[in-house]
């Protein structure tokens, strides 16, 4: 148990993008150490197993198009687990503070007036980059990164400034794109990227049923398509990718 208001009550861990071997040190100690572990849905069984047997494990994931739990729910059962006294873990699939929901849930704890740390993790375009031993920048290359989300806050195409995307000239890292990729690459292309420009879509990314699809831009659909992953799947959109 932890005691006095200046003890961290609560862990918001990145749990890396599925392969255990990726967890960080404190990760995997904190997993071991805690009294109640929530965590999301793509967290796999291998990275569960770590968690100490006598813990409450409280599976809070969201996936689209199922049935899952509301952020609003994970907020109110963080604030009220943390108040029972417990060592907490909110464990997240990849980095906690890209694409996962962090800002909501640290805006939860500090309005209950409990503390928390924030323990990062390997995100998936590391991990998708390491798959392809590759780097995501690369000098007179690309020079610039941008990691952007594949849908809407609630549904649909984000709003994104597509030209900058289009003519940034780096990599361009895709999250959760599968769903609207139609209209993605109609987005890039109209703003003017190039219809060849090499893509590589990497789904389970670090775990053995990783696959890989290399493309073009423009091809991008029809392929992705036929492939058809039930998977998360990872973008990466740019010239680094060509040589690979």
């Amino acid at each position: 148990m932890l005691a006095g208001s200046n003890v961290v009550k609560v862990f918001l861990v990145g749990a890396g993008p599925g392969d255990p071997d990726l967890l960080t040190l404190k990760a995997a100690r904190l997993l071991t150490n805690a009294d109640v572990v929530l965590h999301d849905s793509l967290i796999g069984p291998a990275i569960l197993a770590l968690i100490h047997p006598a813990a409450d494990i409280i599976d809070v994931g969201k996936r689209c198009g199922k049935i899952s739990t509301s952020q609003a729910e994970i907020c109110r059962l963080l604030v009220e687990t943390a108040l029972t006294g417990k060592r907490v873990v909110r464990l997240k699939g990849g980095d906690p503070t890209i694409f996962g929901r962090l800002t909501e849930e640290m805006e939860a704890l500090r309005q209950a007036k409990i503390t928390f740390e924030v323990v990062p993790g390997v995100t998936a375009a590391s991990a998708a980059a390491a798959a392809l031993q590759t780097s995501l920048t690369q000098r007179n290359v690309a020079r610039t990164l941008h990691i952007v989300t594949g849908h809407g806050a609630e549904r649909g195409l984000p709003v994104h400034n597509w030209a900058a995307l289009a003519q940034a000239g780096g990599t361009l890292a895709i999250y959760m794109g599968s769903k609207y990729l139609p209209g993605l690459v109609t987005k890039l292309l109209a703003a003017g990227a190039s219809a060849e420009l090499p893509v590589v879509a990497v789904e389970w990314a670090s775990l053995p049923e990783q696959q890989i699809i290399r493309t073009s831009l423009v091809k991008l659909p029809e392929v992705l398509a036929k492939a058809d992953p039930n998977g998360p799947v990872l973008l990466l959109v740019g010239l680094a990718l060509g040589s690979i």
